[in-house]
């Protein structure tokens, strides 16, 4: 089944990759970082795309422009900027400017009235002022007549080789709320953060005789090119190693070559740390004199992840918007730098044919900001079921 969606706050497109790829057609994106339009429009040049704020878009004029009656639309689809919300901002205020962009989401959603929707952020949405912003969210689409479900889902339950947790709201006009896409692969993680023992999903070991093995960083990036620090290419050959993996074939199909496989540099001082940190260990391997002098007198159980580096077994962390090892554990297993754009993308479960432009900081921050694709993949195909069971003709049967 074909869905005709709308992408509002789309970034790069991970939400649109995903939806394509289960089959969707995406009529229109909005986003304000011009060069995350620029890396969707190369790579879906069908959709209309218009780069700009959106409190400055008239949803009137854009559903006439597309010639959609209200009620058409199969998916309304939104994740705003999610730094207010989530639990590693800096500060959280919940008079945060960013906090209230879901207001013009429900403009869009009183114009086009679409028949199901998708609210995609991050956990913390749940506790900030206290579980406010998240009930306000959920009155207003049940006041429109939408039957509402929310729930926390991991992405490496979904073929993601990322611990990555997403608070995804799904609505319907059509009987029943839409379900949530149930796990394809099996990853023993605890959710810390508030709800995470009601609405996030959770599995049991007997769990792991249905479900696949989850995808590690080995099975994601180790079939790449070797690069050093501070190289890579734009547009480089895959050269002589064979993908290791289902998830490498995959992510290869359809590119003949690898796009963003550019690592940043690293200053002597990192150098000199990262010598000390085996793969699986972090910033309590390095000595003393090496630490930043901010943390030299944290707790060992303090910031535990920081200056990490990976094991091949494992899987990665939420990849974030920049790839410094001061804030997390980006650096390679095998290589002495942190990762390439490709390889975050690789984690994000983006496929190789899928360019980022601009400069490189730019790229980082798209892959880090976007949803997990095969994530998106998975709630488009739960929406399509959804959908197709709740079409006049299927309730007639």
């Amino acid at each position: 089944m074909t869905l005709k969606t709308i992408d509002l706050f789309a970034g790069a497109g991970g939400i649109t990759e995903g939806f394509r790829q289960a089959g969707s057609a995406c009529l229109f994106a909005n986003d304000f970082n011009p060069y995350a339009c620029e890396t969707f429009r190369l790579n879906h040049p069908g959709v209309e795309m218009i780069c700009g704020a959106i409190q400055d878009l008239d949803a009137s004029a854009i559903r006439k422009s597309l010639a959609i009656r209200k009620g058409e639309l199969d998916v309304l689809v939104a994740g705003p900027p999610c730094q207010g919300f989530s639990i590693n901002a800096p500060e959280r205020f919940l008079e945060d400017p960013r906090n209230s962009l879901f207001k013009h989401y429900l403009r869009f959603v009183d114009e086009f009235a679409p028949k199901t929707f998708l609210f995609e952020n991050v956990p913390g949405m749940l506790s900030l002022g206290g579980g406010r912003i998240f009930d306000t969210i959920l009155s207003q689409m049940r006041e429109r007549g939408y039957r509402v479900s929310a729930r926390i889902l991991l992405a490496a339950h979904y073929g993601v080789p990322q611990v990555r947790w997403r608070m995804i709201i799904l609505g319907s006009q059509l009987g029943e709320a839409p379900a949530h896409p149930k796990p394809s692969h099996y990853y023993d993680c605890r959710p810390n953060f508030k709800g995470g023992a009601t609405i996030a999903t959770r599995l049991v070991p007997f769990d792991q005789l249905s479900l696949k093995t989850a995808v590690t960083l080995a099975d994601a990036i180790s079939d790449l090119p070797p690069v050093e620090a501070g190289g890579g290419e734009e547009v480089m050959a895959y050269g002589k190693r064979t993908p290791k993996s289902s998830y490498g074939e995959s992510m290869r199909e359809g590119s003949r070559v690898l796009y963003n496989h550019t690592a940043n540099r690293l200053s002597k001082i990192n150098f000199d740390r990262l010598a000390h940190i085996a793969p699986g260990s972090a910033w309590t391997s390095i000595p003393h004199a090496l630490l930043p002098a901010g943390m030299k007198k944290a707790r060992t159980s303090d910031h535990t992840m920081r200056y990490g580096r990976l094991s091949w077994q494992s899987l990665a962390g939420t990849m974030m918007t920049k790839c410094d090892p001061h804030w997390g554990a980006v650096f390679h297993p095998g290589q002495d730098r942190t990762f390439t754009v490709r390889e975050t993308a690789r984690i994000q479960s983006f496929p190789d044919s899928y360019r980022f432009l601009g400069p490189r900081a730019a790229q980082y921050e798209q892959v880090g900001n976007a949803v997990p694709v095969l994530l998106a993949k998975a709630i488009a195909n739960s929406l399509a079921k959804h959908l197709a069971a709740t079409t006049p003709e299927a309730r007639c049967l």
